[in-house]
Parts: structure tokens; C-alpha cells; sequence
């Protein structure tokens, strides 16, 4: 489906290198970008459905994915194939939205600056239930609060050990780093990757699966898939 291919396409030009805080945005500064999109689209406590849907909840939502909103055909089309907004499909959209998915109601020309959309983006993600963890690869994620002891982060892992542990990881993370609707875990740099891990093991995540499988892995076997995912190369 097209909208599955453009989600991979653009998640992998976007994870060819790892993501650092220049490329996070500015949620202050977004506010005000995001003048231009409040006479259509409420955010925040009591946002209701104006011309366009309420965007509390975004990220990870399929397009067309609020069952009392009455959404055009064409972004039902894009739901049904896949589409779900993430930092990279909206950065895509709000650059031109009647280009990203045509026939949309949207009489909104685009949003041409990147830094602009970086902000907007990141305003946005301020009004996800938990935009620290939804998912982790967005850009715009922000550092994970943790009382991790030092001397587990300084493990240093074995990227071969890794890869042969990571097979359980590759049935629904692409090893590719694409992301067609699961965070892509490819170039993530290693202590974000370890906090990230030993969080679902603590249960300070929450996602029953990844709960499940980070339980069954040691200090070591963690640093060993840190090591290998942060520089795959396919």
C-alpha cells in the first residue's frame, strides 16, 4: 500500500543517523506555530471536535482513528492502509497535506519551515498520555527519568552476543529501521536503549509485552542487544 511504503521510506531517511536534542523541537515555541491550526483543530483540557478533530492523544493514533469524528474518505483510505501519526508522518503532512493525502477536506496550504514543524510537532506531543514513551523513536522524545545505578549503564555490551539475542526483538521491530506502526529500535544510542529496557522490566512502563520479554533478560543481555541495535547495518 502506498501509505506503508511512504511511513518506511520516510522513517528510514529519518533514522540514518541517530537523533540528538538539536533535532528536538521547541514545545514553547511550537504553541505559537500551532496559532495557525486552532480555528480548525482544539488541543488541550475540554478540546472538542471543531471543523477538524481534536489532536489530544496523536501520536500512535491511525489516521481517521477517532469514531465520533467524520472524517473525508480520503484519510479513512490512509487509516485503513496503515497510516499512523508519528513525528515523521505528521513533519511529511504538515509540509503538504493535499499532497500526503489527497482529496483531504484540509484547506491548509502546509507548513513550509522544518523548524517550524519540529516545534509544532513537539507542542503536540505534549498532549499524548505519556509523550516521553510514544513511542521512543520519535524525535522528538525527551529524555526518560531514571534511578538506574551508574553501574549498570557503564556495562559495556556485546554486539555479537546481541545479534544473536535479537532475533525476539526482530519479529515485530524492523531490523531495516523502518517503522510501520512500531518504534523503530535501529541507531538508538545505548543508554537510552538500556533505561528504556530496564523501565518495562521495573514495570515503570507500561506495555505488557515488552514487560514480559525485558523480565526475561539480564544486565548484560540488555547492554548486549544496546550494543548491537545502535549500529546495525543492513
Amino acid at each position: 500500500m502506498r501509505y506503508s511504503w511512504l511511513l518506511s521510506t520516510v522513517a528510514a531517511a529519518l533514522l540514518g543517523s541517530p537523533a540528538t536534542a538539536d533535532e528536538f523541537g521547541d514545545p514553547e515555541a511550537g504553541a505559537k506555530v500551532y496559532s495557525q491550526c486552532k480555528g480548525c483543530h482544539q488541543v488541550g483540557a475540554g478540546a472538542t471536535h471543531r471543523i477538524g478533530p481534536h489532536l489530544n492523544g496523536l501520536f500512535g493514533r491511525p489516521a481517521a482513528g477517532l469514531e465520533d469524528f467524520k472524517y473525508s474518505k480520503s484519510f479513512q483510505r490512509a487509516g485503513a492502509s496503515g497510516l499512523e501519526w508519528h513525528a515523521e508522518t505528521l513533519d511529511a503532512f504538515l509540509e503538504n497535506p493535499r499532497s500526503y493525502a489527497s482529496g483531504t477536506r484540509m484547506s491548509y496550504r502546509g507548513l513550509k519551515d522544518e523548524t517550524d514543524r519540529k516545534n509544532v510537532i513537539a507542542y503536540l506531543r505534549t498532549f499524548s498520555d505519556d509523550p516521553a514513551n510514544i513511542p521512543e523513536a520519535d524525535p522528538t522524545a525527551t529524555p526518560t527519568d531514571h534511578d538506574i545505578d551508574p553501574v549498570i549503564l557503564a556495562i559495556q555490551g556485546d554486539p555479537e552476543y546481541g545479534e544473536y539475542l535479537s532475533s525476539e526483538c526482530t519479529t515485530c521491530h524492523q531490523a531495516s529501521g523502518g517503522d510501520d506502526g512500531i518504534p523503530s529500535i535501529v541507531y538508538w544510542p545505548e543508554d537510552e536503549f538500556v533505561v528504556a529496557m530496564h523501565a518495562y522490566k521495573n514495570k515503570q512502563r507500561k506495555h505488557p509485552v515488552m514487560q514480559m520479554i525485558a523480565g526475561r533478560l539480564n544486565e548484560e543481555e540488555i547492554a548486549a542487544l544496546a550494543a548491537y541495535f545502535k549500529n546495525l547495518d543492513n
